[in-house]
Order: structure tokens, then C-alpha cells, then sequence
């Protein structure tokens, strides 16, 4: 038996498998997303967890699958219900064929970091009259874009 010797057997997804599944990814693409509207590193995250920021790395990239209890301590530590991690998942239960192999998509602005930053930094404004006003540039300026009345 080739397979009994230490060392020498897989544990975990079969022999064939190279890529990351599609849930995976997503989730990870959402534990990404929440720690970084957050402002918080993977190191900080890894720490609150009991993990090293490379381990956290492989969970948002969807190469290191979330367990069960595992996922109730990120949502506890990210400050969501369990359910977020899995919102916005397509009806077929991957992250649809667009899908960058790091979980991030092209269509979707709301995985890139230019629009969470943007989100983190607008929420830094403590006025809230400005940031009203603000938002209503935006839109103005959106509408003017598209052709559109603000």
C-alpha cells in the first residue's frame, strides 16, 4: 500500500483538485472586504483569531477552507452575522465564471479597494451635514456623467 507510509497521503480535497472552490473564494473574497472597511490588518484579524496573517491570507484567497466554528469567529471578531459572508452569492453557489483567481471580479466595484477606501474615508468625516453634501456632489456628478438629471 503506497498510501500508508507517513507523509505520503492528501488529507482534505482529492489529488485533483488545484483550484480554490468557488464558495471558497467568495467567502474569503467577503472576509476580505468586511476586515478591510474595517481598517483592520490581516495580522490584527490573525491575532483575534489565534492565527498568523498567512493564514488568514489563504482564507480570504479561498485556498484554505472556513469550518464551521471558524467562520462563527470570524464573523464574531469582523462584527457580522454568519449570514454575510455568503450574501451576494450567485443562485448556482460559486462566484460565477468572471471570477479573478483571487475572488475578486471586475464587474463588481464593491471588491476593489479603490471604492472601500473611498467608503472608509468618506465615513471619516465627522461632519454629517459635509458628508450629506458630499454624497450629493457624487450623485451629481455621476448623473452628469451618465447624461442623467442629479
Amino acid at each position: 500500500m503506497a498510501n500508508d507510509r507517513p507523509g505520503r497521503r492528501r488529507v482534505g480535497r482529492p489529488p485533483t483538485a488545484t483550484n480554490p472552490n468557488p464558495i471558497d473564494i467568495h467567502v474569503g473574497a467577503r472576509v476580505r472586504l468586511r476586515r478591510t472597511l474595517l481598517g483592520m490588518s490581516q495580522e490584527r484579524l490573525g491575532e483575534a483569531l489565534g492565527l498568523t496573517f498567512q493564514q488568514v491570507q489563504k482564507y480570504e484567497r479561498g485556498a484554505n477552507r472556513v469550518g464551521a466554528s471558524r467562520l462563527f469567529e470570524l464573523a464574531k471578531a469582523l462584527g457580522v452575522p454568519v449570514s454575510y459572508f455568503f450574501d451576494d452569492m450567485p443562485e448556482e453557489g460559486g462566484a460565477g465564471p468572471s471570477t479573478a483567481p483571487t475572488g475578486q471580479t471586475d464587474e463588481d466595484p464593491m471588491r476593489r479597494r479603490e471604492t472601500v477606501e473611498l467608503v472608509r474615508t468618506y465615513y471619516r468625516i465627522p461632519d454629517e451635514t459635509a458628508r450629506r453634501r458630499l454624497y450629493e456632489l457624487m450623485r451629481s456628478i455621476a448623473g452628469s456623467m451618465d447624461g442623467d438629471k442629479p
